[in-house]
Parts: C-alpha cells; sequence; structure tokens
C-alpha cells in the first residue's frame, strides 16, 4: 500500500465515522469508518517504514567497482568507406 493510498483510507474512513448519518440493517458505519481509519494510519506507518529503510541501504564505500571491459574489434577487421560527390551547379538559381 503506498502512502496516498493510505491517507486515502484514512480520509474516506473519517467521513464515514463524522460524516455519514445512514443507517444498515446489521452494520455500523461508524465502525466501518474506524476500521478504514486504523488500516489506512498502519498502511502510511508502514510505507514511511518502507521509505526510511530504503534511503538507509547504501553500498558501502570501501569495496571496489568491477567494471565489465567492452569489447570492441581489432583495427585489421575494421572498415570505414567513405564516398564523396561532387556537384555541378551550372544552372542558375531561381
Amino acid at each position: 500500500m503506498t502512502i496516498a493510498g493510505s491517507i486515502i483510507l484514512i480520509m474516506l474512513g473519517a467521513i464515514l465515522t463524522w460524516a455519514v448519518e445512514f443507517d444498515l440493517a446489521g452494520l455500523d458505519i461508524n465502525v466501518v469508518g474506524v476500521i478504514l481509519m486504523l488500516g489506512g494510519l498502519v498502511g502510511l506507518l508502514f510505507g514511511i517504514y518502507r521509505i526510511s529503510v530504503t534511503r538507509r541501504a547504501v553500498a558501502p564505500v570501501d569495496e571496489p567497482v568491477h567494471r565489465h571491459e567492452v569489447y570492441e574489434e581489432p583495427e585489421a577487421t575494421r572498415r570505414t568507406t567513405v564516398y564523396e560527390e561532387r556537384r555541378r551547379y551550372d544552372e542558375p538559381p531561381l
């Protein structure tokens, strides 16, 4: 659950708890709102914890960085062909 999703759950739970005065048989809207707010709060705390853990995970500086060598063709097999064309401008410009 993302932080935005958690905030949306908290807002929806608050609306159901304090702004809605609707009764359903066998279902208390206020309890549903409180449950949504608690679920959003747990998701928000987990999202913040996950962000803080990922920001702390930094590679140690002492380890050498291994780079892969790039393959290049030998000089003997590389060929470059250049074609040069000459143009004649015998006609006057329009």
